[in-house]
């Protein structure tokens, strides 16, 4: 009981005696009742750091002097939760007058000449200053003084930087606490202009904290990244380009905050893989958002490549490099990935693998049966257990069923898979959310490529609707089909409207169609007035995109679309007979791509209709020598080899079956190849022949200007 008493009397012993010291100091003095509560007693619920930081000085000095007493009280004060009262202490303490002192202190402290004179001050004096305006600082954000607290921090870096502009010596301040303050009004500063919502001020403290020399250790010069990147990335403020100039030589200087952010992070990257710090996952989530977001997918697979093996699983490495690829549109390498995912994992485990892999073979009809394969395998693997992603994976299939129909080989094998593909996705319609986009698009798609027009038409209306006119491409869609019933005016008036509430960036794809829809009604005129504005609206992209401005980007190349611009273009002079200005936009297309299967088809078309045969021929040889694939020209080859007669039946037929092949829905390739069997004659012939004609006239029924896909 005696030593808990004397324990309990020690502070109240100790305050009285800081307060004689400063009255015997010669110093101004400091009441006793000022310095002691009135009743007597001193309670402390923290530590003793404070009394023990007292009793140092104490045993240091003769005496102590006003400031160092009222700094010492205040830190006591504080430790007992009074922060208003110890505010109101250091408020006492006229610390400008002091700061002349510490920083000539400093400066000869940080020189250890000994000619240079003694400092003013000891090393723990300074500090014990230090310390009393950071306390004051942290007493002023406990109160809420976010701008004023903020204001005291920078005071201790100012006063390193003035003393110490090249930064401190290494071994400045062992053996106190001088760099420990140091290093927390550092961390401290850019957090409370946060506070303030002072993103400027923030900005310029985490960069000041990272470009000066503090004596930090490099757990601590992590964090301070770290929190950097994140503020630059997430906080919304405008970053402006950091000012390197002095410390650059040659190297690379971010040019934006996304730069700034990306840096900051590949070198914690670098960090984490030499083994200077703890790997932190969190750093490698935050640097793919960050290359999300600047289109720099690439260098973020380059990141995930650089990874060791500890930091992530083999699986998931693989996968988040397949995302890289994959937004990259190297899709092979992605799938390649995958592949090996799927090799040695459960199908159970790889759900999100498998979904993926049949995505990428859905868009690729190489690829279409080992898309179906996954969509099914996925299927298999979730059994019912969440009605979500079996709609993800139903839509998958359906997808890869009617990709991989249009390269079947019979029409047996075509009319079974586009039957289930329709069957699938009407299925998944039925799980599906009330409002899922993709999959009544793909429904009213289906359903327009096999001809299902009433069917294809309501679902795009319905999506339409949902949608409230957001998407270009349901608007293209729902004109294409209507287009495809022959309704040529409501087709143009629904892609009038959707160029109504689209940016002009966006209207490409829609005077194109436009342009289509009033040339397959015969209004050539309007037809050629649409795509010269279509023309000039690539022109100013192309122009915008050259000159480094950010332009929505449609589906196609800019130069490319101007190239089928052209080319359409010249088809609608020649349906008017006006041959030089055919001829111009032929030149036009050689302009851009010397070597374009357009140019030669529409120039083999020129010299068709005036009645040159021969070198019509010749030029829908060179365009297939240029495009193997090139369906129009391979149509007008037979056309060609047919009307020049001497027999080449043969030759004019595989033509016609190869553009059948690849385009099974051309009703002119129909309708040519019907017109070849019954010029070989025969009775089998006929049958093949009106069979032809048959299918022909219903696909023409149905024909939309340009393809629904």
């Amino acid at each position: 009981m005696m030593e808990g008493r004397e324990q309990r009397r020690r502070p109240r012993k100790l305050l009285r005696w800081m307060a004689m010291q400063c009255l015997c100091s010669g110093e101004q003095a400091v009441r006793v009742d000022e310095l002691a509560p009135a009743n007597g007693e001193v309670e402390l619920q923290a530590n003793n750091a404070g009394i023990q930081e007292a009793e140092l000085s104490l045993r240091e000095g003769d005496s102590l002097n006003y400031e160092e007493a009222r700094a010492l009280l205040a830190k006591v004060e504080y430790q007992r939760g009074h922060v208003e009262e110890a505010l109101r202490m250091l408020n006492g303490i006229n610390i400008p007058a002091m700061i002349p002192d510490v920083k000539i202190s400093i400066i000869r402290l940080a020189r250890a000449q000994p000619d240079s004179g003694y400092p003013p001050m000891s090393l723990h004096s300074v500090n014990l200053i230090m310390e009393t305006i950071y306390l004051k600082t942290i007493a002023l954000r406990d109160l809420g003084k976010f701008k004023e607290a903020a204001e005291q921090c920078s005071m201790i870096l100012d006063v390193i930087e003035s003393a110490l502009p090249e930064g401190l010596p290494a071994n400045f301040g062992y053996g106190s606490n001088f760099n420990a303050t140091i290093c927390s009004a550092v961390k401290l500063l850019p957090e409370l202009w946060k506070l303030e919502d002072s993103p400027p001020e923030a900005l310029s403290s985490y960069r000041r904290a990272l470009l000066r020399n503090w004596n930090l250790d490099a757990k601590t010069i992590g964090t301070i990244q770290k929190e950097f990147a994140i503020f630059l990335l997430y906080s919304g403020c405008e970053a402006c380009t950091p000012t390197l100039r002095p410390q650059s030589h040659g190297s690379f200087v971010p040019e934006n905050k996304f730069e700034e952010a990306i840096l900051l992070l590949m070198i914690l990257l670098m960090k984490f893989n030499l083994g200077r710090l703890e790997r932190d996952l969190t750093v490698m989530h935050h640097l793919t958002f960050a290359l999300s977001m600047s289109g720099r997918l690439k260098p973020l697979a380059t990141q995930f490549e650089k990874l060791l093996p500890s930091v992530l699983h083999s699986r998931e490495w693989m996968y988040n490099v397949a995302l890289c690829y994959l937004a990259e549109e190297d899709d092979l390498t992605a799938l390649s990935l995958l592949r090996m995912i799927l090799r040695f994992g459960e199908d159970s485990s790889c759900i999100k693998e498998l979904l993926l892999s049949s995505k990428i073979c859905s868009e690729n009809g190489a690829c279409a049966e080992e898309g179906v394969s996954y969509a099914r395998r996925a299927l298999v693997s979730l059994n019912g257990g969440c009605d979500q992603l079996e709609v993800v994976a139903d839509l998958l299939l359906g997808i890869s069923l009617s990709h991989h129909a249009r390269y079947a080989l019979s029409g047996t094998a075509r009319d079974t898979q586009q039957r289930e593909a329709l069957e699938v996705l009407r299925v998944a319609g039925k799980k599906m959310q009330p409002r899922d986009y993709k999959l009544l698009y793909n429904l009213s798609l289906e359903n327009a490529e096999q001809r299902k027009l009433e069917a294809a038409a309501s679902y795009a209306k319905k999506l339409l609707k949902f949608e409230n006119g957001s998407e270009l491409k349901s608007w293209l869609l729902i004109a294409r089909i209507m287009s495809a019933q022959k309704q040529f005016k409501n087709a143009e008036s629904i892609v009038n409207a959707a160029l109504d509430q689209t940016e002009k960036w966006c209207h490409v794809d829609l005077l194109q169609t436009k342009a289509k829809i009033q040339a397959a009604n015969g209004q050539f005129k309007k037809a050629i007035e649409t795509y010269t504005q279509l023309l000039a609206v690539i022109e100013l992209r192309t122009k915008n995109s050259s000159s480094g401005k950010l332009v929505l980007q449609g589906s196609k190349d800019d130069r490319s679309r101007e190239t089928e611009t052209w080319y359409d273009l010249a088809l609608v002079y020649l349906s008017l007979s006006q041959w030089r200005d055919a001829e111009l936009c032929i030149s036009k297309i050689k302009a851009i791509n010397a070597y374009s299967p357009l140019a030669y088809h529409a120039t083999g078309k020129l010299h068709e209709a005036r009645g040159f045969l021969k070198e019509a021929l010749g030029a829908y040889s060179t365009a297939l020598d240029l495009e193997p694939k090139h369906v129009p020209s391979l149509i007008s080859a037979a056309v060609a080899l047919r009307q020049l007669g001497g027999r080449p039946l043969p030759a004019a037929r595989t033509f016609l079956t190869d553009a059948l092949r690849l385009d099974r829905t051309n009703h002119v390739a129909c309708f040519n190849l019907g017109l070849t069997y019954e010029d070989e004659g025969g009775s089998s012939s006929a049958l093949e022949a009106a069979e032809c004609f048959e299918t022909a006239a219903l696909l023409e029924e149905t024909a939309p200007p340009e393809p629904f896909r």
